[in-house]
């Protein structure tokens, strides 16, 4: 029998692929850790090593796999995703997955403008602010570090939010209905403090979101948003 295909007509291979992807879906092989060698998939299956590679193979291509050199093939870091023409709250960017979000804060305070901060804002020096720093984790990994400066003006209950039922951006929506923003993203190796929030190594690089929000003609919040790089990505569509 050719050993590509099934009885029911599903492709030998699809078959390995949907076996490996199950196996890791249930846990039994996680991030970083080695998958059985194609010898042992060739005996498991009874079906050819060319038929196992191509299994082996589309997955890395789906980076659900990664194979280092003389080492064998691995479970792949997941790297989740971020829409960047909307601005959705990361909760609901987590549960479209499928997959359980949870937040831990940090710190919120009352401080006063810096020179700096005022002229971002557009207001004088020493002008209150809201200020909150935010670990957000998905399926218990931290996926992201949200420093968020709020304009009192825009958003006046601010500090009376439970944050780990509600995140900034769910509340500032309803609070400051958006009325424009802008953003820039740049890869940076992340400071001491963000790095042990993210649980990664001051030397993996991070990839940043800094979002600028505006609402009824004022400025209503300024965001720096930290991303362990090697698991996390940005992507967006667009049509005219």
């Amino acid at each position: 029998m050719d050993d590509q295909v099934t009885q029911d007509s599903t492709p030998i291979f699809q078959r390995i692929k949907d076996y490996l992807l199950a196996e890791i879906a249930a846990g039994t092989w996680k991030e970083g850790d080695v998958i059985p060698s194609e010898q042992a998939l060739v005996k498991q299956f009874g079906v050819s090593r060319m038929t196992v590679n191509r299994a082996v193979r589309e997955l890395t291509a789906e980076q659900v796999l990664t194979r280092r050199q003389g080492s064998g093939t691995y479970v792949a870091q997941q790297k989740y995703q971020a829409t960047l023409l909307e601005i959705k709250s990361i909760a609901d960017e987590v549960r479209a997955r499928g997959h359980a979000h949870r937040s831990s804060l940090q710190q919120l305070e009352r401080v006063r403008a810096s020179d700096l901060m005022a002229k971002q804002f557009e207001l004088p020096p020493g002008h209150p602010l809201f200020h909150s720093v935010i670990v957000h984790f998905e399926n218990g990994v931290p996926i992201q570090v949200e420093d968020r400066w709020v304009n009192p003006q825009c958003a006046p209950d601010y500090m009376e939010q439970d944050f780990a039922h509600v995140t900034p951006n769910e509340y500032l929506m309803q609070a400051a209905p958006l009325q424009g923003a802008t953003y820039s993203i740049e890869a940076l190796a992340a400071p001491r403090d963000i790095a042990d929030m993210l649980a990664i190594d001051t030397r993996q690089p991070c990839l940043v979101l800094r979002r600028q929000t505006r609402s009824g003609g004022l400025t209503a919040s300024l965001v720096t948003m930290w991303h362990p790089g090697h698991r996390y990505q940005f992507a967006g569509s667009f049509n005219q």
